[in-house]
């Protein structure tokens, strides 16, 4: 790695080092092959909702459990989630002292649990009006695709607690820079599949 790296690996918003961006690609390439494959995944679940949308086998509908006001809420939390966690890529890139990126990720950190908790919510009052994933065929398409984004929130959550004990054990070394910028990358596209989900799952079911 050159010793541009110091500053940031694979993100800079001034001066470049075209050495230090080819390196930072050879890195980060496979999570990139990781993050498409599971792009596939979802889209394949987003097609298996649409088909099964219809399926409700005379049970809940989309428009009777859906609310439109906590989903919202839970949209604003994530796209908050991703300006933080951008903020914290910025105190990285300009060498801020450690504590200001700890206090970025606490808050990404707590923003993405509080969006788990409205989440859990939703669905504990879809579960008390019978709205169960063998109900039908669309409960079952519902709850193969929401939840599986949301194992993928614990699964963000738990890889910045990972990074908060590497950024105190190790330091803002290039290991570390590198894991931060794969973080990034996965937690930025949990909000893009969420808006996925918002957009094509609860505003039109809300219409159905």
């Amino acid at each position: 790695m050159s010793a541009s790296e110091t500053k940031h690996a694979g993100l800079n918003l001034g001066g470049t080092d075209a050495k230090t961006h080819a390196e930072a690609e050879h890195a980060i390439f496979g999570f990139w092959i990781f993050l498409m494959s599971d792009a596939v995944i979802f889209a394949l679940l987003f097609a298996t909702y649409g088909v099964m949308l219809p399926a409700t086998a005379g049970g809940p509908t989309p428009a009777s459990v859906y609310k439109i006001g906590p989903t919202f809420v839970e949209t604003l939390l994530l796209l908050t989630s991703s300006l933080t966690y951008g903020m914290a890529s910025v105190a990285m890139k300009h060498g801020s002292p450690l504590g200001g990126m700890y206090r970025w990720l606490a808050v990404t950190l707590l923003l993405g649990l509080t969006f788990l908790a409205f989440e859990w919510h939703d669905f504990s009052d879809m579960f008390a009006q019978g709205a169960y994933p063998t109900r039908s065929g669309f409960l079952s398409a519902f709850f193969g695709l929401v939840p599986l984004h949301g194992l993928h929130v614990i699964a963000g959550i738990f890889w910045i607690l990972v990074m908060m004990v590497q950024l105190r054990v190790f330091g803002l070394d290039a290991r570390v820079k590198i894991n931060l910028l794969r973080l990034g990358l996965f937690w930025h596209f949990l909000d893009i599949v969420w808006i996925a989900i918002f957009s094509t799952v609860y505003l039109p079911g809300l219409l159905a």
